[in-house]
């Protein structure tokens, strides 16, 4: 098998790409930084750059199957021009993948995509599965609703689909956990807010199984790609603490003082989405780390690059 991935060198796609070369399969790599492009054993880099349209069409050669994870991060203040760019890099490279497919010969029969569960409304109750299409109109619903049309496109070449929903990902070299357990470690962490929001997390080493799963079985639809037991934000809080052996005594944080320091971005503290994995479950896939307490002993157990 040979698979085209976006992203490749990203917090995911790098743990993407060590599993699939476990399984002795052959990666092509988009990259719009034409230094990186290098060939070694059963990987092979090619040009592209979403925003002119260009690409390299020697990436398909060989292709049974993309996986598609680029995207510019949305863990950065959300200025006018940089929400648009947030936009623009998901359905920019999904249609410049899709033009190319469309006019060129290939034998590319699947795309697996990510998602994400921000395309669920903040909420304390519900517990959001994959039927769920009551959508709000929020910043953060719009951009997933907009990237999974673009991504949709390809089932009219014949291809299956998969788009996999991600929730916050647990990695100690990148996202969201390094920059909870910074101040932890120093003895100054903090819950956000009242703490009782639900996060859907999972594991980044469950993620890319998940990936590689669903490519392998040729899955097809929407999958929420989360861990089966969600905790809210202080239970969370809470674990990082104890497994570190610190104190978390300080004051939770107020809502407007984060909005003071992050600007619309701060929604991505507060919001409450408790998310079902059971559709992926019921299609075979098993977690590794089925507890955010597992999940963050085995990642906070080493040193974690804050």
């Amino acid at each position: 098998m040979k698979v085209l991935v976006t992203g490749a060198t990203g917090l995911i796609g790098k743990e993407i790409v060590k599993i699939l070369h476990a399984k002795g399969i052959t990666i092509h790599f988009l990259t719009t930084a034409p230094e990186k492009i290098k060939s070694k054993p059963n990987t092979k880099g090619y040009y592209w750059n979403p925003k002119t349209g260009e690409i390299d069409e020697n990436c398909l050669a060989g292709v049974d199957a993309v996986i598609h994870l680029a995207g510019a991060s949305i863990a950065k203040r959300w200025t006018k021009k940089y929400k648009q760019e947030i936009v623009e890099s998901r359905v920019l490279s999904a249609n410049l993948l899709f033009q190319l497919l469309k006019t060129h010969p290939h034998q590319v029969k699947q795309i697996v995509s990510a998602s994400a569960i921000g395309v669920y409304p903040s909420s304390f109750t519900s517990n959001y599965n994959e039927e769920f299409n009551k959508f709000e109109d929020t910043f953060l619903a719009n951009v997933v609703l907009k990237w999974e049309g673009s991504v949709q496109q390809f089932s009219r070449l014949g291809l299956n689909v998969c788009k996999l929903r991600i929730g916050l990902v647990l990695s100690k070299k990148g996202g969201a956990l390094p920059q909870l357990v910074k101040p932890v470690r120093f003895g100054l962490g903090s819950v956000f807010g009242s703490g009782k929001q639900w996060q859907s997390w999972i594991h980044v080493k469950d993620l890319a199984r998940m990936f590689v799963f669903s490519l392998e079985n040729n899955s097809d639809g929407i999958f929420n790609a989360v861990a089966p037991n969600p905790v809210t934000h202080r239970e969370m809080m809470f674990s990082i603490a104890r497994i570190l052996k610190k104190p978390l005594f300080f004051p939770n944080t107020p809502r407007v003082i984060m909005k003071l320091l992050l600007g619309e971005m701060h929604t991505l503290l507060f919001e409450s989405q408790k998310v079902s994995s059971a559709k992926i479950q019921e299609n075979g896939f098993h977690f590794q780390f089925l507890s955010a307490e597992e999940a963050l002993t085995d990642l906070l157990k080493k040193k974690i690059n804050v």
